[in-house]
């Protein structure tokens, strides 16, 4: 009698990175928005992630002023005409659920137990709100 073999897959893995220059999520949303192209966004990093296999399917989540308020999701890698890393992004931003992460200089691996959750458009009304509320809200501790 043969034996089935179960493979048991990990979920993708996530990156941070700072939204440099946003002083908001509307800002990053409005940033993201105009270099959207074909349902893409690229962003340019000097080096590939080691664990690049790892992170398609994941999420790189944006920090803006000391919070990680929104994700997008990991397309693919790319390389530029200069040999950079392109982060082939999903143009479409998803707020989460706001919570402190310390700004860093390029990215850093985010695993999927501690990514903070997105919001539900459908059964939570704090999806809704504006960004800058949900931020306000956020760093009181209230949400």
């Amino acid at each position: 009698m043969a034996r089935a073999h179960i493979v048991k897959t990990m979920p993708p893995l996530n990156m941070t990175k700072v939204a440099v220059g946003c002083g908001d999520a509307d800002a990053l949303r409005r940033r993201i928005e105009g270099r959207a192209a074909a349902g893409e966004v690229a962003i340019h990093t000097r080096y590939r992630p080691t664990r690049h296999g790892e992170m398609i399917g994941g999420s790189l989540y944006w920090i803006v002023k000391h919070r990680l308020v929104a994700r997008q999701e990991i397309v693919g890698f790319a390389e530029d005409e200069q040999g950079h890393c392109l982060i082939r992004l999903a143009a479409t931003l998803v707020p989460v659920r706001q919570r402190p992460k310390r700004a860093h200089q390029g990215w850093r691996y985010l695993t999927p137990e501690d990514a903070p959750a997105d919001f539900d458009g459908e059964t939570d009304d704090l999806a809704a709100m504006p960004p800058r509320l949900i931020g306000a809200l956020a760093s009181l501790g209230l949400i």
